[in-house]
């Protein structure tokens, strides 16, 4: 058994099958010629428990004889210490990619800890934005670097790239929880957040009052409508005072209830009869976004709104379908009443989420404190808060009345139909 050389390797003629050379100088050393040509370094070692184990190096030429026995030699090292080289490659080889890691954490997270919106939101951020740049990586090969170079190609989108930030380290906290990151490994930390301008768009007192006036014409005798200039008329064609479209009560009232609760829209279009409680003056609306529904003071504006909703035998809904009651009204009916009642007010730039900044303004602008505030609108942090400015409800009702009765004269200061 020669020690391994370059020249004695080159000497070797293409064996019928297999051949096995030892090398003399290392123990467990040795180079395997195949039929084919093909000659490959591999060192054989013994774990601490006593298995014995087979780990190859490289191919000769892209490695030499003398490089491929210091490999040999270093991992012998390492396994005299303890390790062992095979079932650490075979680890790695099994251990899951990042898109496979996200499939998990989506089931046993998101899903079971996140609210329906926030499911939605994080399965497309990971599906869009994540899984084709990074997804194909092993999970504990992420570095901070891969994820920083994704956050700086969302930098057009700022929030955007935020919040996948946001979403990916909860996913690798999630990684570290469950054994597959060592502690402490988050890639997702010390990456700097990009600013983000929060929208502040509120209505002001004539804004109030063309939505007000358009509220009421919807109502009454219905929003007018545009031929396409693009099709000639034909004697079929509706005459002008007859181009007029009626919106779907119950959609306009939830508009209305929306302004004077700050409510989000999926709260309201969802709100149940048992979730109003006349007698207290209460409506139940959740404690923060996503949360379990618990009483919350409303304005009396509000409250007769409600009470105006005629109720649907057999309907547990205060907005139900027209077509099918047993389900309450969707948001995409909410939303396009929502917008051809702001386009004949002439408000195209104002959002159904904009009525709850109107709120949250007015409560500021009434004197209201930031504690207030952050009851009426059932903010998680006073942070939100702060960009309008014991929970006890009197001083929270106290606030919705003043601001439900701003918003009814200003609603009724439009009574007047807008000009065409």
């Amino acid at each position: 058994m020669p020690k391994l050389t370059k020249r004695l390797i080159d000497a070797q003629a293409t064996p019928e099958k297999a051949l096995l050379l030892w090398d003399s100088e290392l123990r467990g050393f040795a180079l395997r010629i195949q039929p084919s040509g093909v000659k490959t370094y591999f060192v054989n070692y013994r774990t601490a428990a006593g298995r014995m184990r087979r780990l190859s190096l490289g191919r000769h030429g892209a490695l030499t004889v003398d490089e491929a026995r210091a490999r040999a030699r270093k991992i012998l090292v390492d396994v005299a210490a303890g390790a062992d080289p095979v079932a650490e490659k075979e680890t790695r080889r099994a251990a899951p990619t990042l898109s496979e890691f996200l499939d998990r954490h989506v089931t046993e997270h998101v899903e079971a800890h996140n609210a329906p919106r926030t499911q939605v939101e994080a399965k497309d951020v990971f599906d869009r934005l994540v899984r084709p740049r990074l997804g194909a990586l092993k999970l504990e090969s992420v570095t901070r670097q891969d994820v920083a170079r994704l956050h700086f190609e969302l930098r057009s989108t700022p929030t955007q790239a935020n919040r996948m930030l946001s979403f990916l380290s909860k996913a690798f906290a999630n990684a570290e929880l469950w054994g597959l990151r060592p502690e402490g490994a988050n890639p997702c930390r010390k990456i700097k957040r990009y600013p983000e301008h929060a929208r502040e768009r509120f209505l002001s007192a004539q804004e109030l009052a063309r939505l007000g006036a358009a509220l009421e014409e919807a109502e009454t005798d219905g929003l007018p409508w545009e031929l396409d200039p693009e099709k000639p008329a034909s004697k079929h064609t509706a005459k002008e005072e007859n181009r007029r479209t009626f919106l779907a009560p119950e959609a306009l009232a939830v508009i209305r209830v929306l302004l004077f609760t700050g409510a989000r829209r999926g709260e309201i279009v969802s709100l149940a009869w048992e979730h109003v409680k006349f007698d207290i003056g209460v409506v139940d609306l959740p404690e923060k976004k996503g949360g379990t529904r618990k009483a919350h003071p409303v304005s009396v504006a509000a409250l007769e709104l409600l009470a105006a909703q005629p109720r649907v035998d057999g309907s547990p809904w205060v907005f139900p379908r027209r077509a099918d009651p047993a389900r309450h009204i969707s948001a995409e009916v909410v939303e396009t009443a929502w917008q051809r009642v702001r386009s004949r007010a002439g408000l195209n730039d104002v959002h159904l989420h904009d009525l709850r900044h109107t709120v949250g303004t007015y409560a500021a602008q009434s004197g209201a404190n930031a504690f207030a505030i952050r009851d009426l609108l059932r903010h998680k942090t006073m942070a939100m808060t702060g960009r309008y400015a014991n929970f006890d409800a009197s001083p929270v009702r106290a606030v919705s009345d003043v601001i439900g009765e701003r918003i009814a004269a200003g609603l009724a200061g439009g009574a007047k139909k807008p000009k065409d």
